[in-house]
């Protein structure tokens, strides 16, 4: 039996890759380059599956030629970067690679707001460029993280693992706002009360942390009026997607001081990065780290290699999202 052809389109892990050669006909992006439109609406026509990730753009327009792709087994939770519904009309299968980054993504979250509430990023260049003097009472003070209010917009897995390590850990009181209701048992779980609006959550708030799905209905979720809600010293933490902030907005509010600061672990139009966000002190910005463990990559490619064992043995493939 002919094995499907498959295309990775980054690097992945090795003890991946390596079983997926055995499985398939496998082909690797060994310069691990994003690769363009052109370059995915030409591999929609030579392969049966394609693996895309964050950094692959499949907008409508790369589905117009008659593809041969069966499959789009995302590597990764979000799937804003993939017009679904173009691949649907298609007859394209889209999966993605829920519940195994919940945890480490949760983790990037916590310390975002821990770094950026202490100054620990300020605290690190100031020593590392040789500027600093020694200790000193009024030096470098950050805002107090334990006790304090936080809330969560969207919780799907990833918004109940940072309610955990907040309430939990630092005894944070929990307010949420979900597009669904939340069951009563799991908002008392971390003793959270969930709010209607994000209108209402934001001016009760000390730190707000994101973790809603990206895409076009999300897009600039958070603006400048609604920047213009939060307290004077209280910090934005976004792990979700970069479309989700307004970078603009944000960047004027850092830099005004109408917000205390913010944690960035993704961006709008990655790797690029507004040189207005990259100059201001009271923001911390990590490369896209949220899933960053061995243990969680390895675990992401292994779902993506379930889902599509599954779509070619004839099988519903758990994670279809489309």
């Amino acid at each position: 039996m002919t094995k499907p052809k498959v295309l990775v389109t980054r690097r992945w892990p090795r003890a991946v890759e390596r079983r997926m050669e055995e499985v398939f006909d496998l082909d690797l992006n060994t310069s691990d380059a994003p690769l363009t439109e052109a370059d995915l609406c030409a591999a929609l026509g030579r392969y049966d599956a394609i693996l895309p990730t964050v950094t692959d753009r499949l907008p409508a327009a790369v589905f117009d030629a008659a593809p041969r792709t069966r499959i789009l087994a995302n590597y990764g939770v979000g799937f804003s970067h993939i017009d679904t519904e173009a691949a649907k009309a298609r007859g394209i299968a889209v999966t993605n690679t829920p519940d195994v980054l919940s945890e480490c993504t949760a983790d990037i979250a916590m310390t975002l707001l821990l770094m950026v509430a202490r100054r620990a990023g300020e605290g690190e260049r100031e020593l590392r460029e040789g500027r600093w003097t020694g200790w000193r009472p009024t030096h470098m003070i950050g805002t107090k993280v334990s006790g304090a209010t936080l809330g969560i917009i969207g919780f799907g897995r990833i918004g109940q693992a940072m309610a955990q390590r907040a309430h939990l850990g630092f005894g944070m009181k929990i307010l949420v706002q979900n597009r669904s209701p939340v069951p009563a048992e799991m908002l008392a779980r971390y003793s959270a009360v969930q709010v209607p609006t994000v209108e209402e959550l934001l001016p009760q708030c000390d730190f707000v942390s994101l973790h809603c799905p990206g895409g076009k209905a999300n897009r600039h979720l958070i603006n400048s009026r609604r920047l213009d809600l939060m307290r004077p010293g209280a910090f934005l933490i976004n792990t979700a997607r970069g479309e989700v902030v307004d970078e603009h907005a944000l960047a004027q509010a850092l830099w005004f001081g109408t917000i205390g600061g913010a944690g960035l672990d993704v961006f709008e139009r990655e790797p690029r990065i507004p040189e207005e966000l990259l100059g201001a002190d009271n923001v911390v910005l990590l490369p896209h780290l949220g899933s960053a463990t061995r243990e969680t990559r390895e675990a992401m490619g292994f779902r993506v290699l379930e889902n599509l064992t599954d779509f070619f043995g004839g099988r519903a493939p758990r994670d279809r999202v489309a």
